[in-house]
Order: structure tokens, then C-alpha cells, then sequence
């Protein structure tokens, strides 16, 4: 059996449109399975090593938003794994996943949205981390319309009351 080559792609926004696909398709793999439409991607040296969604509702758990999915996927990594990583996310990090984000330190977030939910960014840049928001068309309906269809799940999963 020949051997795969490994995917090539040129631009860097061809390489941010391509990981972003793949958060996306997790969020609507999490929505298909009764939760949250939240995806993310952990990337290293071009590699996607870990995939999440968010699973809080299909779990019943506490932690399990897309990006400590994600992060949990990829299993244990080196520091300089870390270092060398890219995250993308389809919404803002939450203050839990951003501190996730800073006790690894992963160096570059890149942000599907943060119109429907915006997380401790500033905190985030002033620790150094290259935050890029796309404010991506795809994901700020799948967030407005799954907020509009469902406010009580998506005020618990951020803490609010309703």
C-alpha cells in the first residue's frame, strides 16, 4: 500500500480556513449529538493531534467544553509541544479553557467568533498569547441560533442565570 504524503497547504489563510473546517465540524458533530455546538482543534507543526467538542450536556460533565476536549484528546504533550501549538476554537474560550491555555503555554488561539460570547481575551493577549478572530459567518449562526433555540442550556454552560 502506498504511503499517504502529508496534506500541503500554502497560504496561511488556506491553513486558518482548513483547522477552523475541522473545529466547525466538531461543533456540528456535538450538535448532532444533543449538545452544545462548540468544536476545537489542537495543532502542532501543521498536525491536528487533538479534536473536541463540547460534551457537557452528552456526558453530564462539568469541565468537557470543546477546548479541554480537545486538549484532553491529544493526550500528554511536552511543554514544547505545547509551545509549538495552535488552538482554534469556533467560540471565545471561556475563563476555564483560557487558563488551560496559559498553564500550557500555548502561544496562538484562533477564535471562530466571540459576537455571542466573549471570553477573558484581554487577559489572554497580556499573558502573551496571539489571539486571531475570525468572526466566521458559520459560526456565529450555528452560536445565535442555537442560543435563540435553547437560552436555559446556553446560560448554564456559561454560568448565568436565566
Amino acid at each position: 500500500m502506498p504511503k499517504k504524503e502529508p496534506l500541503r497547504i500554502s497560504s496561511p489563510e488556506a491553513k486558518t480556513r482548513f483547522y477552523m473546517a475541522a473545529a466547525i465540524a466538531e461543533a456540528k458533530k456535538g450538535l448532532e449529538d444533543g449538545g452544545i455546538p462548540i468544536g476545537s482543534v489542537l495543532v502542532i507543526d501543521g498536525k491536528i493531534v487533538g479534536r473536541g467538542h463540547n460534551q457537557r450536556i452528552q456526558k453530564g460533565s462539568v469541565i468537557l467544553h470543546a477546548e479541554m476536549d480537545a486538549l484532553e484528546n491529544a493526550g500528554r504533550l511536552t511543554a514544547s509541544e505545547y509551545q509549538r501549538a495552535t488552538l482554534y476554537s469556533t467560540l471565545s474560550p471561556c475563563d476555564m479553557c483560557s487558563g488551560a491555555v496559559l498553564l500550557y503555554g500555548i502561544r496562538k488561539v484562533v477564535v471562530g467568533e466571540n459576537m455571542t460570547f466573549q471570553g477573558p481575551e484581554d487577559f489572554v493577549r497580556n499573558r502573551g498569547v496571539e489571539l486571531v478572530i475570525l468572526q466566521d459567518k458559520e459560526c456565529i449562526k450555528m452560536m445565535t441560533d442555537f442560543i435563540e433555540a435553547n437560552p436555559t442550556l446556553w446560560n448554564e454552560d456559561i454560568g448565568e442565570e436565566d
